[in-house]
């Protein structure tokens, strides 16, 4: 079988196309949407069991074993799994926080360890200690 792992942009896990130079999301694999010139993104092999059917690669299995994300929403700052293991999960081994986050304890669940740097004073609580409006 051919190797289809690249890095799409912001190094994260991507499909490599037929013609070795396009490389789509893993998000964007099987998503109705042709990315590849021939379309071996949405192939019916690739496509009609969704996960089992994808690469590995593609593929990140959250703490609940019935859970699954596309491995480029693993570290994306987004609570995807639903109980942070795609964000916090010893199998995530995301970094900490980039610039562009704010490290605290947040308030609502679509975060996990880190709330985007654009929330900070604007006036709503999204951290437990509100250092999201006084601190950062």
């Amino acid at each position: 079988p051919v190797n289809r792992f690249c890095a799409a942009s912001n190094n994260r896990t991507g499909f490599l196309c037929d013609d070795r130079a396009t490389c789509v999301p893993a998000s964007q694999v099987c998503d109705g949407v042709s990315n590849c010139r021939n379309g071996e993104d949405e192939q019916e092999e690739l496509c009609d069991d969704v996960p089992h059917s994808l690469p590995g690669h593609l593929v990140f299995r959250c703490s609940n074993p019935v859970l699954w994300v596309y491995a480029d929403q693993r570290c994306n700052g987004m609570n995807d799994c639903g109980d942070c293991s795609d964000e916090m999960g010893s199998s995530a081994a995301c970094p900490l926080c980039g610039s562009e986050w704010w490290s605290c304890s947040p308030v609502l669940y679509e975060y996990c360890s880190c709330i985007p740097r654009r929330l900070c004073r604007d006036g709503i609580q999204h951290c437990h200690s509100w250092s999201d409006e006084y601190i950062c």
